[in-house]
């Protein structure tokens, strides 16, 4: 769950990435960084060990920090590592992947695209999934970038996540909803 936390650490690197010129590879600082933060994360949830190792805290912030140098020194950028090397001294490695969810959001927002999370019962088809990413970007006038997942306890219908808002027209939600109603008239 993310929180003010992940949300403080995320928008102060923001701000540092927003003032840094990136290399041509990119077309700011902030998408070396989101690049760099999501392949740091991927690299940590495909490796257990180095979960336990990094999150551990009995485990000093100097071998921590040597451990995270010897991985990616060469890899990162000289912010991602100092960032990286931050989180270990202050004890909020265990928020890593919250800050990266909250960066990415924080990028996403500032080039006027907003995440949505759908969720059915089925698998839709490629066809139906750019259908409803035009219907949502309909709604809310800006690019959405959709994610989808499948829920079969939903029945069926669509539940759609964007931000604090909730589309939810499962067919569970309405079952559960007729029998509020049919429970209320007897």
């Amino acid at each position: 769950m993310r929180g003010p936390v992940a949300g403080r650490y995320a928008q102060a690197l923001y701000d540092i990435a927003s003032e840094k010129t990136a290399l041509p590879k990119y077309k700011s600082m902030v998408d070396r960084i989101e690049s760099e933060l999501k392949a740091v994360r991927t690299i940590l949830d495909d490796n257990i060990e180095l979960q336990r190792l990094l999150y551990h805290p009995q485990i000093t912030a100097a071998a921590k920090k040597e451990l995270l140098d010897r991985l990616f020194q060469g890899k990162i950028s000289e912010v991602t590592g100092n960032f990286l090397a931050l989180l270990v001294d202050r004890r909020r490695e265990t928020y890593f992947s919250d800050i990266v969810d909250e960066f990415v959001a924080l990028a996403n927002t500032n080039r006027g695209i907003i995440e949505a999370r759908v969720t059915t019962a089925v698998e839709l088809k490629d066809t139906e999934k750019g259908e409803l990413s035009s219907i949502l970007a309909k709604l809310t006038g800006k690019k959405v970038q959709t994610s989808y997942a499948v829920d079969p306890s939903i029945i069926g219908g669509v539940i759609v996540r964007m931000g604090d808002k909730i589309i939810d027209g499962s067919v569970k939600t309405r079952l559960a909803s007729l029998k509020e109603r049919l429970k209320a008239i007897s």
